[in-house]
């Protein structure tokens, strides 16, 4: 909670310590999680200076953003969009449902190569999916797919995590249970990166593929987003939980049944889910090391690429780095 305004060419920032000072070079989004008090002066500076804002609710919750004045458009690309919205809709829907279940592979593998046996069903149910959805012939299919590997992949939970943690069912507003509010926080953050990342491409984010376009969302990066929960999203969650650094008694709130991060525990998911973001690895095409942040803005190339070129469309995939 605080305070926010310009001061010159910085960010200044007033709590209850005092002032803070953040120079403005570098900074390209800023993330309200709180009450804090700011002008229009402040937003005409981060619209000049080109930071985006997010906001969000107390209970984690995205509520919406404020964009500076839009310095990527282009007309020819939004049609393509729409064309390919109009002609090839299950075609492009079918790489993000891919996408899902093959980072959900890696993902769950990696439990299973530790000895957590109780998870090859699950595995196996994966490898039958993909096939699946490699041959549905509509929208319909590809989001019964969809939902089916969720649940499924949310049962599996119990072989990997302690008791505690366990996921009965997938419940969002408000969340539930712990795992109902960690999961909840984590796609919000992730849609929200997603954003800024689209943002600084000429994509159009209310015409989707997956997720149909509704008025506002931003459907497009719900799209672009969904092949990096596993990744980013539930690999955090589960490092989080399986060392024991984020602990019901001490990160949830006690007088909302615990679905609830406390203040000390929004801050050491966002601090581990930063740290995930900004972890780098070697990019076979771009032939250097780039992060997971870097990755979803590429993201929005390849499908600008697709729609203006027809190149292949593939989603990120965490076992071929790309």
């Amino acid at each position: 909670m605080g305070e926010i305004k310009r001061k010159d060419d910085s960010i200044a920032f007033k709590t209850a310590d005092g002032w803070r000072y953040v120079p403005v070079e570098g900074v390209r989004e800023l993330y309200f999680m709180n009450e804090v008090s700011l002008n229009s002066k402040f937003l005409n500076f981060c619209g000049r200076v080109g930071i985006v804002l997010h906001f969000f609710s107390y209970s984690g919750r995205y509520g919406g953003t404020f964009f500076p004045k839009k310095r990527y458009i282009s007309g020819e690309l939004i049609i393509k969009q729409v064309e390919a919205f109009q002609n090839r809709r299950v075609e492009l829907a079918r790489q993000f449902v891919l996408g899902i279940i093959r980072n959900l592979y890696e993902v769950v593998y990696h439990y299973y190569r530790h000895g957590r046996k109780g998870v090859k069903p699950f595995i196996d149910f994966l490898k039958e999916a993909e096939g699946w959805a490699e041959k549905a012939p509509n929208l319909n299919h590809l989001l019964q797919i969809e939902g089916g590997v969720w649940n499924r992949f949310y049962s599996t939970f119990k072989q990997f995590l302690p008791p505690q943690f366990a996921m009965e069912k997938r419940v969002k507003r408000p969340p539930d249970t712990p795992i109902n509010a960690l999961i909840s926080f984590g796609n919000s953050l992730l849609y929200a990166k997603t954003i800024t990342a689209l943002y600084q491409t000429h994509l159009e984010q209310s015409i989707s593929y997956l997720h149909a376009p509704q008025e506002g969302r931003f459907s497009l990066s719900l799209d672009l987003s969904e092949p990096f929960k596993p990744v980013i999203v539930f690999r955090t969650i589960f490092e989080l939980i399986n060392r024991r650094q984020l602990r019901i008694e001490d990160h949830f709130d006690k007088g909302l049944n615990y679905a609830l991060l406390n203040e000390e525990g929004r801050k050491l998911f966002i601090r581990k889910f930063e740290e995930r973001l900004q972890e780098k690895f070697y990019h076979p095409r771009l032939k250097r090391k780039i992060s997971y942040q870097t990755a979803l803005k590429l993201e929005g190339y390849k499908l600008i690429k697709n729609l203006m070129e027809g190149a292949p469309f593939r989603a990120f995939s965490l076992k071929e780095k790309m």
